[in-house]
């Protein structure tokens, strides 16, 4: 049976201060009610990872992180670098990465090939914007993205990575697709991936991304392929994040 996860990403908001009021909150509330995943941004993730000591219920991860193990990449953090701060998960191809970016479906499948390599374990992100949605075109899009990264990775390597489906058009908006559209891409996700390989496609965690909050999350966790949830702007306020991670149980 599949774990329930919920992860929070946070974006580039905080300050050393807000930071510490929201980890201690999270910790003062004792044990989750589900594994839970957040990602602050670099700079606070040696902070965080020593507030987070003993407690294995809440796991660390990096934003972002690149494919190439070191070099003159001005502005960027190596795999190893984000491991080495106590990261045990990135998130690879947020859809904030792919349009304002530029990354390519091929850049993607990279850095989970890089994560991969360094221990470290990618949530892999995919998605259609509001216009591909309106042309109809969800799985091709949702398809294409997974399709890079098995082809550079082997199908195999899905059963170390956790995938996200967040609609762009529900990302930041207030937004939510609806269960049943969230779901009806959740079941195509697994079809595709079980042309390859069905136990992969039955094991593989599939989160749900795209303005989920306390008020939407336990009909979204309700639905029989959501696994739990990417939350962005929820999880910077600590009863919100909790509340969601109690509907996710």
């Amino acid at each position: 049976m599949r774990q329930s996860l919920v992860a929070g990403n946070w974006k580039m908001y905080g300050s050393k201060s807000s930071v510490e009021s929201l980890v201690r909150a999270l910790l003062e509330a004792g044990p989750l009610a589900c594994q839970a995943l957040i990602f602050p941004p670099v700079i606070f993730l040696d902070q965080v990872q020593r507030l987070l000591a003993g407690r294995s219920d809440i796991a660390l991860g990096a934003q972002n992180a690149d494919w190439h193990d070191e070099g003159a990449f001005t502005g960027e953090v190596s795999m190893s670098m984000v491991k080495e701060s106590g990261c045990s998960h990135v998130l690879v191809g947020h859809s904030e990465r792919r349009s304002l970016f530029g990354e390519t479906n091929e850049q993607v499948a990279l850095k989970a090939s890089a994560c991969l390599a360094t221990g470290l374990t990618p949530v892999i992100c995919v998605g259609e914007s509001l216009a591909q949605r309106q042309a109809d075109e969800t799985t091709m899009v949702v398809e294409e993205q997974l399709r890079a990264v098995i082809e550079h990775l082997g199908i195999e390597a899905l059963a170390q990575c956790i995938i996200a489906y967040e609609p762009v058009w529900a990302i930041g908006t207030g937004e939510s697709a609806t269960p049943e559209q969230a779901e009806t891409v959740h079941v195509q996700i697994r079809k595709y991936l079980a042309n390859a390989d069905m136990n992969i496609s039955k094991n593989i965690q599939v989160l749900y991304g795209g303005s989920v909050n306390a008020a939407n999350a336990a009909e979204l966790f309700a639905q029989e392929n959501i696994d739990g949830a990417l939350v962005g702007g929820a999880s910077l306020k600590a009863e919100d994040f909790l509340r969601i991670c109690r509907a996710s149980a």
